[in-house]
Parts: structure tokens; sequence; C-alpha cells
């Protein structure tokens, strides 16, 4: 599920941080967890089913944002040969989740971790999701762990998968991580992180995929007046990215062969989206010729640009078509494929933040050891795309409405004045109703008007914007 990243700060009592809370009593978020839930956590904290597996001796790693405490992957990376081995240790929720009780039918309940600007409501209440189950740094963990073997051009060999005890020897930064490699300080199994990572870029490449590291949204409050920026990622998060997506499309190599299991599908995007998408390169000045491809624009651009910064967190909305596939027994889906990974994929290296990724974890243990998947997966499986698409539906609500709330924050003092502006979607029902792309600051907005020229420049007068009652709304001026 793509998600648009906006960060906003300021003091919970600040009119944007109460806005947002609001939304969260108005959308009933389930911040807090029952009483039965959070007792069933704790003692499953104390108490997790232990695999008989050690691999405590390998110093894996972990890489995140500095705050983050639900960690799910932790990573060590070795050379193999001419090649290279990717060990991938994955949080092993079901060591600590009893199929239907009471935490594993709250997380069905909540589906995925919700993000908002200033906070996050967790799938799994914190005592398991950035404590017992976390990837913690000195700390033995149960896990689902990958060995995946690589040759010298990325390109994928022998796979494994297997539970295992695991124990991170650090938590890693982005920035930390990043200066070390460029600085060449990085012990190897850091440093590996870019060769590998470049070379799965490469092969990312060759098959006509695409990885959308759409930079961060930053809402900060000067002066009692809210600024626009973006922090854009630095390549050591594509590179650990480049790491899920090859432990991702491993597993759904490994269902597909199995003949059961649960996929993250992707169609092509339709015309008209990328027609839209065009609209939006002409107003934020950006050039597309025609014969150029998405994939190939978007390698050009520089997300440190803030014009080519608001374009690729656009880009996120052809990836809005994704969904879960489920199969059994042998009984191949039509679509197997994601088309911005351009190959099969599936979700599993997630699995503290998202609920498929457990079952699908589950699937591809089963596989590797050849024998079925267990009952409880098998039960849910076909009711799951269901479930995640309707998680998804709530979390696409949150985002489009705290997308609303930032942008008229980021407005509020700015009634009355006129932006230059791109008319990139008009209401096929309604004509007079359409939407723009302003050019600075570049946020997108509803429009009225009596002419909405298509893909032309337009100039808008701003006549409403409040982060706590309305939208923002824009007229031809």
């Amino acid at each position: 599920m793509p998600r648009r990243k906006i960060r906003v700060t300021g003091a919970p009592e600040a009119p944007l941080r109460a806005a947002l809370a609001a939304l969260r009593s108005e959308l009933g978020v389930p911040e807090a967890f029952p009483p039965e839930v959070q007792e069933a956590a704790e003692r499953a904290a104390k108490a997790p089913a232990r695999p008989a597996y050690d691999a405590t001796d390998i110093p894996f790693f972990t890489l995140d944002p500095p705050a983050s405490t639900d960690l799910d992957q932790a990573a060590h990376l070795s050379r193999q040969g001419t090649g290279y081995r990717v060990r991938y240790a994955i949080a092993d929720v079901a060591a600590f989740v009893v199929p239907g009780e009471a935490l594993d039918a709250e997380a069905h309940r909540r589906v995925n971790t919700l993000y908002f600007p200033d906070e996050k409501i967790p799938l799994h209440p914190s005592v398991l999701s950035e404590g017992a189950a976390s990837l913690l740094p000195d700390q033995v963990r149960p896990a689902v762990l990958w060995t995946i073997d690589l040759d010298a051009d990325g390109r994928t060999g022998a796979v494994d998968v297997r539970r295992a005890l695991v124990r991170s020897r650090a938590k890693l930064d982005y920035a930390g991580v990043q200066k070390q490699i460029d600085g060449g300080t990085a012990e190897e199994p850091v440093a590996l992180l870019k060769e590998i990572g470049e070379a799965r870029e490469r092969q990312e490449a060759e098959r006509g995929g695409i990885s959308l590291n759409a930079p961060e949204q930053e809402i900060t409050e000067q002066d009692h007046t809210y600024v626009l920026g973006y922090r854009a990622p630095l390549p050591a998060e594509g590179w650990n990215a480049q790491l899920s997506l090859l432990t991702g499309m491993a597993a759904a190599d490994l269902m597909l062969a199995h003949g059961t299991g649960v996929l993250r599908t992707l169609p092509a995007a339709p015309d008209g989206a990328v027609a839209r998408l065009r609209r939006t390169a002409t107003a934020l000045h950006i050039d597309w010729p025609h014969h150029v491809s998405y994939a190939a624009l978007i390698r050009t651009l520089d997300p440190h640009n803030t014009r080519h910064a608001a374009f690729l967190q656009e880009c996120t909305t052809l990836l809005r078509g994704a969904g879960y596939t489920v199969f059994r027994d042998g009984a191949l889906p039509a679509i197997t494929t994601h088309a911005a990974v351009a190959a099969p994929y599936t979700h599993c290296t997630a699995p503290l933040r998202r609920l498929a990724d457990r079952y699908a974890s589950e699937i591809c243990l089963a596989a590797v050891a050849g024998r079925p998947p267990p009952g409880w997966v098998l039960a849910a499986l076909d009711g799951l795309p269901r479930r995640m698409a309707d998680g998804a539906r709530i979390a696409g609500t949150v985002e489009r409405e705290c997308v609303d709330i930032v942008e008229a924050a980021l407005l509020k003092d700015r009634v009355g004045d006129v932006f230059d502006g791109c008319v990139v979607d008009v209401d096929e029902h309604r004509p007079t109703v359409g939407t723009v792309q302003l050019i600075s600051p570049a946020v997108i907005g509803r429009v009225e008007g009596d002419r909405l020229p298509l893909g032309e420049r337009l100039r808008v007068r701003l006549t409403r914007a409040d982060p706590g009652t309305s939208k923002i709304l824009f007229t031809a001026a």
C-alpha cells in the first residue's frame, strides 16, 4: 500500500495537530486496545514460541529511522563465492499471536498500522510491536529467517526460509549508514548494502520495474505560519528497500511453485491515470517527452528538487489499484505480477504493521518444509483480500483527509491570494468542478469555475482554507 509521507511537528495543542486529533475521533480510529487484548499481549510477550534453530551467532543489524522502535527486519550481508548471501530476519509475530484468540481478532479488526502526520495507530499493542516482538538490539527474538543467495549481478539463486532465534547487534539509522558508506568506514556487512542494493536496482531497471522513493513532505510551524518542505530519501533508504523487495519476490516465487499463496498484485496503470500525471508534470514544469516511459522519467528526477519532489508524491496515485490475490491447490490466478515491481511479489517483511505478512510467511515456511500450510492459514486465506481491502480503504481515507488538513493549514493565511496552477482533472459529470495543481507551493486542491481548461495553465484564487473545518477550495481568477 503506497503511503504519502507527511510529517508534522509542533505542540499537541497547535491548531494543525488539534485538527488531526479531531480527525482520529471523527473516523473512530481505535487508539487504545481493549483490556483483554492488552492483557493477552502482555502474557504473550513473556512466553513466545521459541524455534529450535539458533542463529544468534549471526551479527544482524537493523536499519530504520532513528526514532523507530517497531523493527520488523534485521539483515546480515556477506560475500558468497563471486556473489552475495543476504540473510534477512523478519519479526515472527506468529510466535506471539494465537490464531482465533483476542490478539488475532484485534489484528483482523485493525488490519494495518495507520499513519497520521503526527503519530501512528499500531496494529499490535506496543508491548509486542515495540517490545517483545521487535528486533531490538542485543535481544534474542524469534524470527522468520530468509537466506537468499545472489550471483555477481544480483540475480536470485538458492532461497531458504526457516524459523530461528536471532539477535541484532546494532540499531542503525539511514543518515549514519550513508555517512559510513560514503566515508569508506562501514564494516563489510553494512558496506555491502550499497553493492547489493545497486545490483538489485540494475536488475529492477532491466525488468522494467520502478521503486518510487517519494520524498517525505514536512510541515513545520514558524511564527504561527506553516511552511512546506520535502526531505529527500537517502540512497541507503533505496538500497535497504531493495532487500525487502528481494525477499517479497522470493516469497512470491516460493508460493507460486507451492501452488498456494497470497500475492500483492497491481495491473498496469490505466491511460487516464497516466494522462492525469502528465498534466501534473506540465503544472510543475517537468519535461516529459511522449516517447519517454513513466519508469524512465522517474529515474531522471531529483527528489532534492522541490518540483520533482512534489511530482514523486503524486506518482503514488498510479499504485492505488494494488490488491491481494489468493490462490490454492495449484490453481494460479490470472494476474500474478505487480506492475511496479514487474515481477510476482508479495508482502511478507512487515508483520508488525500489516496483517497479510503473517500469512505469507507461514505459507512460505510450509513450502520450504514440503508440507501444507497450517489450517488456520487456509481457513482465513480466501477472506484475506477483502479484509486487507477494507483496511486499505480506511488507510486511504486517513491519507486523503490528512493531506486536506495539512494543505489547509499551509494555506490558511492566504485566503484571497491568487496562484498559478494547472488543471489536472475535471469532473466528467460536473465540468465546472476540477482539480488544480499549484506551481508554488506544490499542493493540489479542488477548483470551481465556468471554464476549466484541462491540462492548461490557470490563475486561481484561494477562497477557503481551514484545517479545522473544511478543505481548500479555489476558484478561477
